[in-house]
């Protein structure tokens, strides 16, 4: 198991609701495989550096985590497939 670092944007135009779900349905993408959730933070809605898919604002958040290299490569397939989510980024941690 590694620690990793992981944000990811999801659309402005999601409705509250459907973005919790969201976010607990990629969160279960880790619990369910026995990996341990450090933190999860939710910066908000924030300005894009630049467009992406017509968007100029998204809602950030980052997650820490300690997983396994089948839950990382999971989520990672999983948000690629999702709609909702604009961009992802997985970095590992190594402190």
């Amino acid at each position: 198991m590694r620690k990793y670092e992981i944000m990811y944007i999801i659309r402005p135009t999601v409705l509250e609701e459907d973005r919790k779900n969201l976010i607990a349905e990629l969160n279960n993408i880790f619990t369910s495989r026995n990996c341990e959730i450090v933190k999860v933070d939710e910066w908000g809605m924030k300005d894009l550096a630049y467009e992406i898919d017509k968007h100029r604002k998204g809602y950030y958040v980052v997650l820490d985590v300690v997983a396994s290299d089948e839950a990382r490569n999971e989520f990672d397939r999983v948000v690629k497939i999702k709609e909702d989510t604009i961009r992802h980024l997985i970095l590992r941690d190594v402190r």
